[in-house]
Protein backbone atom coordinates (compact mmCIF):
# COMPACT_ATOMS: atom_id res chain seq x y z
CA UNK A 1 0.00 0.00 0.00
CA UNK A 2 1.31 3.91 -0.88
CA UNK A 3 1.85 5.89 2.11
CA UNK A 4 0.24 9.00 1.87
CA UNK A 5 3.84 10.66 2.11
CA UNK A 6 5.23 8.64 -0.56
CA UNK A 7 2.39 9.14 -2.93
CA UNK A 8 2.92 13.01 -1.68
CA UNK A 9 6.75 13.12 -2.79
CA UNK A 10 6.29 11.14 -6.38
CA UNK A 11 3.35 12.99 -7.48
CA UNK A 12 3.53 16.38 -6.07
CA UNK A 13 1.75 17.61 -9.64
CA UNK A 14 -1.02 15.04 -10.08
CA UNK A 15 -3.68 17.50 -10.16
CA UNK A 16 -6.18 14.83 -11.68
CA UNK A 17 -5.96 12.73 -8.52
CA UNK A 18 -8.12 15.49 -6.43
CA UNK A 19 -12.23 15.44 -6.56
CA UNK A 20 -13.89 17.98 -8.78
CA UNK A 21 -15.84 19.45 -6.07
CA UNK A 22 -12.30 20.55 -4.33
CA UNK A 23 -11.88 22.37 -7.64
CA UNK A 24 -15.30 23.17 -8.85
CA UNK A 25 -15.23 27.53 -7.22
CA UNK A 26 -12.43 28.88 -8.54
CA UNK A 27 -10.45 31.43 -6.23
CA UNK A 28 -10.81 35.35 -6.52
CA UNK A 29 -7.78 36.06 -9.34
CA UNK A 30 -6.39 38.66 -7.25
CA UNK A 31 -3.26 37.99 -6.39
CA UNK A 32 -3.47 37.37 -2.22
CA UNK A 33 -0.87 36.80 -0.05
CA UNK A 34 0.31 34.06 2.40
CA UNK A 35 2.88 33.66 5.24
CA UNK A 36 4.05 30.85 6.90
CA UNK A 37 6.17 30.04 10.29
CA UNK A 38 7.52 27.65 10.49
CA UNK A 39 8.90 25.45 13.51
CA UNK A 40 11.77 23.35 11.51
CA UNK A 41 14.50 24.15 9.32
CA UNK A 42 14.02 24.66 5.21
CA UNK A 43 15.97 21.97 4.61
CA UNK A 44 14.73 19.69 6.81
CA UNK A 45 12.92 16.26 5.10
CA UNK A 46 10.16 16.53 7.66
CA UNK A 47 9.29 19.86 7.08
CA UNK A 48 9.31 19.73 3.37
CA UNK A 49 6.98 16.35 3.24
CA UNK A 50 4.29 18.62 5.15
CA UNK A 51 4.57 21.61 2.54
CA UNK A 52 4.44 19.33 0.15
CA UNK A 53 0.92 18.13 1.42
CA UNK A 54 -0.10 21.78 2.11
CA UNK A 55 0.66 23.30 -1.01
CA UNK A 56 -0.42 20.02 -2.85
CA UNK A 57 -4.04 20.63 -1.35
CA UNK A 58 -3.88 24.38 -1.78
CA UNK A 59 -3.36 23.97 -5.06
CA UNK A 60 -6.27 21.51 -5.60
CA UNK A 61 -8.45 24.43 -4.32
CA UNK A 62 -7.13 26.67 -7.19
CA UNK A 63 -4.04 28.35 -5.57
CA UNK A 64 -1.33 28.92 -7.18
CA UNK A 65 2.22 30.27 -6.30
CA UNK A 66 3.08 33.45 -8.60
CA UNK A 67 -0.73 33.17 -9.93
CA UNK A 68 -3.04 34.17 -7.33
CA UNK A 69 -1.27 33.60 -4.40
CA UNK A 70 2.40 34.38 -2.85
CA UNK A 71 4.09 32.41 0.17
CA UNK A 72 6.08 34.05 2.32
CA UNK A 73 8.47 32.02 4.38
CA UNK A 74 10.09 32.79 7.91
CA UNK A 75 12.18 29.86 9.58
CA UNK A 76 11.65 30.64 13.90
CA UNK A 77 14.78 28.32 14.77
CA UNK A 78 17.69 28.66 16.62
CA UNK A 79 17.95 31.07 19.66
CA UNK A 80 15.26 33.06 20.75
CA UNK A 81 16.33 36.20 19.06
CA UNK A 82 16.44 34.95 15.88
CA UNK A 83 12.90 33.27 16.52
CA UNK A 84 11.37 36.85 17.57
CA UNK A 85 13.03 38.26 14.87
CA UNK A 86 11.16 35.60 12.69
CA UNK A 87 7.69 36.13 13.70
CA UNK A 88 7.78 40.02 13.71
CA UNK A 89 9.04 39.87 9.81
CA UNK A 90 6.01 37.69 9.11
CA UNK A 91 3.78 40.00 11.05
CA UNK A 92 5.34 43.08 9.25
CA UNK A 93 4.63 41.80 5.58
CA UNK A 94 0.44 42.22 6.42
CA UNK A 95 -0.17 38.69 5.56
CA UNK A 96 -4.10 38.14 4.35
CA UNK A 97 -3.96 34.65 6.49
CA UNK A 98 -0.56 33.23 8.58
CA UNK A 99 0.21 29.50 8.93
CA UNK A 100 2.01 28.66 11.60
CA UNK A 101 3.21 25.43 13.26
CA UNK A 102 3.73 24.67 17.29
CA UNK A 103 2.90 26.45 20.45
CA UNK A 104 5.89 28.46 21.38
CA UNK A 105 5.85 29.83 18.05
CA UNK A 106 1.38 30.49 17.92
CA UNK A 107 2.22 32.33 21.75
CA UNK A 108 4.70 34.85 20.05
CA UNK A 109 2.73 35.07 16.96
CA UNK A 110 -0.71 35.56 18.76
CA UNK A 111 0.95 38.64 21.26
CA UNK A 112 1.94 40.56 18.15
CA UNK A 113 -1.09 40.60 15.84
CA UNK A 114 -4.87 40.78 16.63
CA UNK A 115 -6.20 41.30 13.42
CA UNK A 116 -4.30 39.17 10.79
CA UNK A 117 -6.19 35.44 10.50
CA UNK A 118 -4.28 32.66 11.97
CA UNK A 119 -4.43 29.25 11.05
CA UNK A 120 -2.34 27.02 13.28
CA UNK A 121 -1.45 23.14 12.81
CA UNK A 122 0.35 21.04 15.60
CA UNK A 123 -1.13 22.78 18.06
CA UNK A 124 -1.92 20.90 21.66
CA UNK A 125 -4.13 22.03 24.04
CA UNK A 126 -4.87 25.09 22.59
CA UNK A 127 -8.11 26.10 24.91
CA UNK A 128 -5.80 25.37 28.15
CA UNK A 129 -2.87 27.48 26.70
CA UNK A 130 -5.32 30.85 26.04
CA UNK A 131 -5.41 30.73 22.45
CA UNK A 132 -8.90 30.44 21.96
CA UNK A 133 -12.19 30.85 23.49
CA UNK A 134 -13.35 27.46 22.75
CA UNK A 135 -12.90 24.57 20.12
CA UNK A 136 -16.11 24.78 19.01
CA UNK A 137 -16.03 28.99 18.67
CA UNK A 138 -12.35 29.68 18.64
CA UNK A 139 -13.09 33.75 18.95
CA UNK A 140 -10.63 36.09 17.66
CA UNK A 141 -8.51 35.56 14.89
CA UNK A 142 -7.08 32.10 15.42
CA UNK A 143 -7.87 28.45 14.60
CA UNK A 144 -6.77 25.72 13.42
CA UNK A 145 -6.14 22.00 14.16
CA UNK A 146 -4.42 20.56 17.40
CA UNK A 147 -2.70 17.40 17.65
CA UNK A 148 -2.79 16.14 21.39
CA UNK A 149 -5.03 15.68 24.11
CA UNK A 150 -3.31 15.76 27.26
CA UNK A 151 -3.85 12.36 27.85
CA UNK A 152 -1.32 11.11 25.15
CA UNK A 153 1.43 12.31 28.05
CA UNK A 154 0.60 8.89 29.47
CA UNK A 155 0.05 7.15 26.73
CA UNK A 156 3.49 7.28 25.69
CA UNK A 157 4.18 5.62 29.39
CA UNK A 158 2.00 2.55 28.41
CA UNK A 159 3.91 2.44 25.05
CA UNK A 160 7.35 2.51 26.86
CA UNK A 161 6.05 -0.23 29.48
CA UNK A 162 4.58 -2.35 27.02
CA UNK A 163 7.29 -2.30 24.47
CA UNK A 164 10.16 -2.79 27.69
CA UNK A 165 8.38 -4.34 30.33
CA UNK A 166 11.61 -4.09 32.38
CA UNK A 167 11.41 0.08 32.29
CA UNK A 168 11.04 0.99 35.80
CA UNK A 169 12.21 4.94 35.22
CA UNK A 170 11.92 7.13 32.63
CA UNK A 171 13.34 10.39 31.75
CA UNK A 172 10.39 13.13 30.71
CA UNK A 173 12.18 15.84 28.66
CA UNK A 174 9.94 18.86 28.16
CA UNK A 175 9.73 22.88 27.83
CA UNK A 176 9.01 24.34 31.22
CA UNK A 177 7.31 27.63 29.74
CA UNK A 178 4.90 25.86 27.27
CA UNK A 179 2.00 25.05 29.18
CA UNK A 180 0.97 22.33 26.68
CA UNK A 181 4.14 20.49 27.23
CA UNK A 182 3.03 20.58 31.49
CA UNK A 183 -0.23 19.28 30.74
CA UNK A 184 1.20 16.12 28.86
CA UNK A 185 4.06 15.56 30.92
CA UNK A 186 1.05 15.74 34.30
CA UNK A 187 -0.68 12.86 32.47
CA UNK A 188 2.67 11.03 32.14
CA UNK A 189 3.52 11.80 35.83
CA UNK A 190 -0.37 10.32 36.86
CA UNK A 191 0.39 7.08 34.18
CA UNK A 192 3.31 6.31 36.02
CA UNK A 193 2.87 4.85 39.31
CA UNK A 194 0.10 2.71 38.20
CA UNK A 195 2.40 1.10 35.58
CA UNK A 196 5.41 0.79 37.96
CA UNK A 197 7.45 3.11 36.51
CA UNK A 198 9.06 6.49 38.48
CA UNK A 199 8.81 9.51 36.11
CA UNK A 200 11.47 11.90 36.37
CA UNK A 201 11.15 15.24 34.54
CA UNK A 202 13.64 17.73 33.49
CA UNK A 203 12.76 20.86 31.96
CA UNK A 204 15.08 22.25 28.68
CA UNK A 205 15.58 24.92 26.48
CA UNK A 206 18.18 23.38 24.26
CA UNK A 207 21.07 20.58 23.31
CA UNK A 208 23.02 20.85 26.43
CA UNK A 209 20.33 20.93 28.96
CA UNK A 210 19.27 17.36 26.96
CA UNK A 211 22.76 15.81 26.95
CA UNK A 212 22.92 16.80 30.53
CA UNK A 213 19.34 15.77 31.68
CA UNK A 214 20.19 12.46 29.64
CA UNK A 215 23.50 11.92 30.69
CA UNK A 216 22.56 12.37 34.43
CA UNK A 217 19.81 9.93 34.21
CA UNK A 218 21.43 6.67 32.51
CA UNK A 219 23.68 6.47 35.59
CA UNK A 220 20.88 3.81 36.76
CA UNK A 221 19.50 1.06 35.42
CA UNK A 222 16.03 -0.07 33.69
CA UNK A 223 15.56 3.61 31.94
CA UNK A 224 13.59 5.13 29.68
CA UNK A 225 13.23 8.36 27.82
CA UNK A 226 10.35 10.07 26.86
CA UNK A 227 10.50 13.08 24.15
CA UNK A 228 7.53 15.80 25.22
CA UNK A 229 7.13 17.33 21.78
CA UNK A 230 8.41 20.96 21.38
CA UNK A 231 10.56 22.29 18.60
CA UNK A 232 13.31 22.12 21.20
CA UNK A 233 13.21 17.81 21.27
CA UNK A 234 12.20 17.63 17.59
CA UNK A 235 15.15 19.82 16.10
CA UNK A 236 17.99 17.81 17.56
CA UNK A 237 16.00 14.72 17.44
CA UNK A 238 19.15 12.89 15.64
CA UNK A 239 21.24 13.71 18.18
CA UNK A 240 19.07 12.55 21.35
CA UNK A 241 18.59 9.21 19.53
CA UNK A 242 21.96 8.40 19.50
CA UNK A 243 22.40 9.55 22.59
CA UNK A 244 19.63 7.67 24.55
CA UNK A 245 20.93 4.20 22.49
CA UNK A 246 24.44 5.03 23.94
CA UNK A 247 23.11 4.93 26.81
CA UNK A 248 20.97 1.76 26.00
CA UNK A 249 17.63 4.06 26.75
CA UNK A 250 14.40 3.18 24.42
CA UNK A 251 12.99 6.37 24.07
CA UNK A 252 9.17 7.38 22.55
CA UNK A 253 8.48 10.53 20.21
CA UNK A 254 5.62 12.04 19.51
CA UNK A 255 5.89 11.96 15.77
CA UNK A 256 6.93 9.26 12.53
CA UNK A 257 10.22 11.11 11.79
CA UNK A 258 11.21 10.50 15.91
CA UNK A 259 11.28 7.11 14.56
CA UNK A 260 12.82 7.75 11.78
CA UNK A 261 15.41 9.44 13.02
CA UNK A 262 16.31 6.27 15.59
CA UNK A 263 14.21 6.72 18.66
CA UNK A 264 12.64 3.38 19.80
CA UNK A 265 8.82 4.50 19.25
CA UNK A 266 7.33 7.37 17.40
CA UNK A 267 3.14 7.72 18.30
CA UNK A 268 0.95 10.21 17.28
CA UNK A 269 -0.76 12.34 15.26
CA UNK A 270 0.31 12.21 11.31
CA UNK A 271 1.57 15.56 10.78
CA UNK A 272 1.53 15.28 6.84
CA UNK A 273 -2.50 14.94 7.47
CA UNK A 274 -3.39 17.69 9.33
CA UNK A 275 -0.87 20.27 6.86
CA UNK A 276 -3.23 18.57 4.39
CA UNK A 277 -5.94 19.81 6.26
CA UNK A 278 -4.79 23.13 7.06
CA UNK A 279 -5.17 24.22 3.46
CA UNK A 280 -9.10 24.43 3.74
CA UNK A 281 -8.86 26.93 6.54
CA UNK A 282 -6.33 28.95 4.73
CA UNK A 283 -8.44 28.69 1.52
CA UNK A 284 -12.03 29.62 3.21
CA UNK A 285 -10.48 32.34 5.20
CA UNK A 286 -8.63 33.76 1.45
CA UNK A 287 -12.35 33.64 0.27
CA UNK A 288 -14.24 35.62 3.00
CA UNK A 289 -14.38 33.43 6.40
CA UNK A 290 -14.22 34.29 9.74
CA UNK A 291 -11.77 32.82 11.71
CA UNK A 292 -13.12 33.14 14.95
CA UNK A 293 -16.27 30.89 13.23
CA UNK A 294 -14.35 28.36 12.08
CA UNK A 295 -14.11 25.50 15.02
CA UNK A 296 -10.77 24.24 15.73
CA UNK A 297 -10.34 20.59 14.49
CA UNK A 298 -8.23 17.77 15.82
CA UNK A 299 -6.66 15.17 14.35
CA UNK A 300 -8.50 12.00 12.97
CA UNK A 301 -5.13 10.39 12.03
CA UNK A 302 -2.44 8.67 14.02
CA UNK A 303 0.63 6.60 13.29
CA UNK A 304 2.72 4.22 15.65
CA UNK A 305 5.82 3.21 14.13
CA UNK A 306 8.59 0.65 15.64
CA UNK A 307 12.26 1.33 14.91
CA UNK A 308 13.39 -2.45 14.81
CA UNK A 309 16.77 -1.50 14.37
CA UNK A 310 17.16 0.64 17.36
CA UNK A 311 15.50 -2.23 19.24
CA UNK A 312 18.92 -4.37 17.96
CA UNK A 313 20.82 -1.92 19.11
CA UNK A 314 19.23 -1.72 22.55
CA UNK A 315 19.22 -5.62 22.28
CA UNK A 316 15.64 -5.88 22.92
CA UNK A 317 12.83 -8.09 21.73
CA UNK A 318 10.17 -6.21 20.73
CA UNK A 319 6.87 -7.76 21.76
CA UNK A 320 5.40 -9.25 18.98
CA UNK A 321 1.76 -7.93 19.74
CA UNK A 322 2.92 -4.72 19.69
CA UNK A 323 4.35 -5.25 16.18
CA UNK A 324 1.13 -5.87 14.81
CA UNK A 325 -0.41 -3.08 15.47
CA UNK A 326 2.20 -0.60 14.10
CA UNK A 327 1.29 1.31 11.10
CA UNK A 328 4.90 1.01 10.32
CA UNK A 329 7.65 -1.02 11.20
CA UNK A 330 11.18 0.51 10.51
CA UNK A 331 13.70 -2.83 9.60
Amino acid sequence: MIRRREFILAFGGAAAAWPRAARAQQPPQRMRRLGVLAGLAEQDPEWRIRMAAFRQRLGALGWHVDQNIQIEFRYAVGDPERIQSATNEIVSLAPDVILVMSNPLLALLARETRTVPIVFVQVADPVGSGFVASMARPGGNITGFTNFEPSMGGKWIELLKEAVPGARRALVLYHAQTAANVSLLREAEAAGPNLGVMIVATGVNGVAEIEQAVNAFAGEPNGGLILIPHPVTAGPRAMIARLAIRHRMPSVGAFRFMADSGSLIAYGSDASDLFWRSADYVDRILRGANPGELPVQAPNKFELVINLKTAKALGLEIPPTLIARADEVIE
